[in-house]
This record gives structure tokens, C-alpha cells and sequence, in this order.
């Protein structure tokens, strides 16, 4: 492996720090899209943006009959959507993707094209029942509060999502929507470094939170050969219990390298993607973690069922807290998962799958 190709620096954590505080709410991507526009266009030779809002880029190569290779990412994130104005500039709202209510109480939030700074308010603890406050305030009974003095200046239908801004601790990363901004920086360096022969297709896909509805439309555009799907997924690696010697239902571990899916609930990874992502790992020294089966998916679960078929595997970042107002995940982790993936597309040709399924 060509460790002077393959590094993180200032100049991709920079990057991610701007993907990671840009707001790109599900349907909503479009701030996302013009910074990735901005890093892919001397990179790549051509792009587009489909109707669906998928950003779609190209790498050719003179190789004839060269293996047409996808790498997807989403640039969306959780949020919420403003469904209704009250008096003194609060809004009730709904969520934009899986959230967790229990994550949402006096939250900071960002609403509008502006970043309108606001909060998620309820009641305070001082006139709440015993009862109430041992269940989990409904969304309905929350308030995004953006102040008198901002009423009239959101609408409904303004998307907003959490205020958190980016940062690093050591190897550590901290922000929000680093699921998958990770993913969405990974795929820009991956066209930045343009290892191997292949037709390199890049999809910055929208609307993964909602049922991966990007992915499929840019999958059906590129008909690609094989695709392999950049994502974070939750690390369930914190102890359970004061009782238990080990945690053995964790999902993936920080630290551990990056995350090669077997299944999950929309996706039966291709044995033979996996076999060639192992096999490349365990060539280079490449630390590496199976993602236990289980629930949750990626933009896996929509391409590898478009057309006839599209042999996929998902590589994740993990990320502790995910779809909350923060994930943390581990630089080391993102550097080893670009390693990866850039040993995948130095070596992608259509052999990786003659072998049987």
C-alpha cells in the first residue's frame, strides 16, 4: 500500500468539518451537494445532478473492457421538517428520518436556508408530574422555540436539524451528520488519489434516511458491475452492565477498523465482494471488523436489487450515538477504511466475480 497516497491531514479533516457542520436534511441536501461539487469537479471527468438530487460522477479509463465500479454514499442526515406555526415564533415539527425522541429536550437546532439558531423546548421539570417525567415527552408535545423576534422568518415546511459543531479530540472525531459526511469525504479522496483501471462511478446519493431512495434511481442510471456502499454504522461498544465481564452484543467497535457487512435487514452482502475485501485487508495489514447482521442498512439494500442485479458490499465507519445530535467516531478508523477501499479500486476488474455466488 502507498502510505503517501493514502493519509488523512488538515486538508481532509477540513473537509470533513465543512461536510459535517453543512445542514443537508433528508430531501433537503442541496448545501451538502454544492460543497461536494465544488472538491469533485477537477477530479472527475464529468458530473451531473440526476432529478432525484443524487450528484453522479464518472472517472473514465482507456482500459477496454474495464469492470464499471460504484462507490455510494449519502449526503442526507436526520432532522426535522416545521409543520406548524404557534404564537411567539415556536413551531411544532416532525422528524425527517429514524430519530430517537428520547435525544431531542432542549436541544440547540438550526432551521432554514438562514441556520435560524433555535431550541427544542418543552415543559420545565419544575411543572411536570411524576408521571410524566417518567416517560419520553412525545414530539408532539415539543416546540422548536426560534424566539419572538424570529417570528415570521422560518415557514412551514423549513427543515431543521441539530447545532452541533464539529470537532477533533486525538484520534477521536466528533460531530453531527458524520453519518455519513465520512462516507461522502471518503468517496471525494477516493477520486482525488484514482488508483487502478476501472469506470469509477461516484453516487453522493439523497434521501437514504428515508428508504434509500437515491441510491436506487443512480444504481438504475450507472448499471454498474459491482458496487460498494461507504456508510457509518452504530458502535454498540460501551459496557451494558456493572454485572457483565464483556459486552457481547455490540454491533461493531471503535477502534476496530473498518466495518465489512455480511447482512443486515435490506442486504445479503456478495460473499464474493467480502472474500476480495478480506483478502486485501489481511494482504496489507489493514486492521478490519466484520458489522454483526442485524438491523438497520445502507444504500446497499436499493442497488443491489435494480436492474438484474448488482453485486454490493457496505464498508462502514463505525460511530458511536448515532442519528442523535452527535456521533463520535475514530480517525484511525476513517484512514484504515480509505486504505481499504483504495486497495478495492486499485485491484477491480470483473474477475472478483467469476467465481460462483
Amino acid at each position: 500500500m502507498n502510505e503517501n497516497r493514502v493519509k488523512i491531514s488538515r486538508p481532509q479533516l477540513k473537509l470533513l468539518e465543512k461536510l459535517s457542520n453543512a445542514v443537508g436534511v433528508s430531501g433537503n441536501e442541496d448545501e451538502v451537494r454544492q460543497i461536494v461539487i465544488e472538491e469533485i469537479r477537477p477530479l472527475v471527468d464529468e458530473y451531473r445532478v440526476d432529478r432525484m438530487g443524487n450528484l453522479l460522477a464518472i472517472k473514465h479509463t482507456k482500459t477496454a473492457d474495464a469492470a464499471r465500479v460504484m462507490f455510494a454514499a449519502h449526503m442526507d442526515e436526520v432532522g426535522f421538517m416545521l409543520v406548524q406555526a404557534d404564537t411567539e415564533g415556536c413551531y411544532a415539527f416532525e422528524a425527517v428520518g429514524g430519530i430517537d425522541e428520547r435525544q431531542l429536550l432542549a436541544k440547540p437546532v438550526l432551521v432554514g436556508k438562514d441556520h435560524l439558531p433555535g431550541v427544542i423546548g418543552s415543559k420545565p421539570v419544575h411543572l411536570t408530574s411524576p408521571a410524566e417525567r417518567a416517560k419520553v415527552t412525545p414530539l408532539g408535545q415539543l416546540r422548536i422555540d426560534l424566539s419572538p423576534g424570529c417570528a415570521g422568518k422560518a415557514s412551514v415546511g423549513d427543515y431543521a436539524t441539530f447545532a452541533t459543531r464539529f470537532w477533533r479530540s486525538g484520534d477521536s472525531l466528533f460531530g453531527k451528520a458524520l453519518d455519513d459526511r465520512l462516507g461522502v469525504a471518503t468517496l471525494i479522496e477516493l477520486a482525488r488519489l484514482n488508483p487502478g483501471t476501472a469506470e469509477v462511478l461516484f453516487a453522493f446519493t439523497v434521501q437514504e434516511e428515508l428508504g434509500l431512495r437515491g441510491a436506487r434511481v443512480a444504481a438504475y442510471d450507472f448499471e454498474p458491475d459491482m458496487a460498494f456502499v461507504v456508510d457509518s454504522t452504530p458502535a454498540f461498544d460501551l459496557p451494558l452492565d456493572e454485572s457483565e465481564d464483556e459486552n457481547v452484543l455490540y454491533n461493531c467497535r471503535l477502534g476496530a477498523g473498518p466495518a465489512i457487512y455480511l447482512a443486515d435487514a435490506g442486504t445479503i452482502s456478495d460473499p464474493r465482494l467480502i472474500q476480495f475485501l478480506t483478502r486485501i485487508a489481511e494482504d496489507c495489514g489493514i486492521p478490519y471488523q466484520f458489522r454483526q447482521p442485524g438491523g438497520g442498512g445502507t444504500d446497499a439494500g436499493a442497488i443491489h436489487i435494480t436492474r438484474g442485479g448488482v453485486p454490493s458490499v457496505s464498508v462502514s465507519v463505525p460511530g458511536r450515538y448515532a442519528h442523535s445530535p452527535i456521533l463520535h467516531a475514530r480517525l484511525s478508523d476513517w484512514k484504515n477504511t480509505l486504505a481499504l477501499l483504495y486497495q478495492a479500486l486499485e485491484k477491480a476488474d470483473r474477475s472478483i466475480l467469476n467465481a460462483d455466488r
